[in-house]
């Protein structure tokens, strides 16, 4: 069963409208690599400079780890570096947000 996994990123201010040109069509070759390891569904919502993502993945760890090297990941990371405020280099442990709560 996949993980539902919430993160949050930030833009720099100012390159708003650059984050939406570029993730108005991702490159496939990055499509495949996220599926490839294990990503079922990725969603990001937007306020201002604030980004909140929803991914479905069977195993976030395996995921990063996956993707760590990656070259096409590697290159847009590289590319997103510009745009956040805290570039993400997939070289720690990050497990997303903690569930606080749930409607029942």
């Amino acid at each position: 069963m996949p993980e539902t996994i919430a993160l949050r990123t930030e833009l720099r201010p100012g390159r708003e409208l650059d984050y939406e040109r570029i993730h108005a069509q991702i490159p496939a070759e990055l499509d495949t690599a996220l599926r490839d390891a294990g990503v079922r569904g990725w969603r990001i919502w937007r306020d201002g400079t604030h980004l909140f993502h929803l991914v479905e993945v069977d195993d976030c760890a395996a995921m990063r780890a996956a993707l760590a090297d990656h070259p096409v990941n590697v290159a847009w990371q590289a590319q997103m570096d510009e745009l956040l405020a805290v570039p993400d280099d997939y070289s720690g442990q990050d497990s997303g947000l903690p569930l606080d709560w749930r409607l029942p």
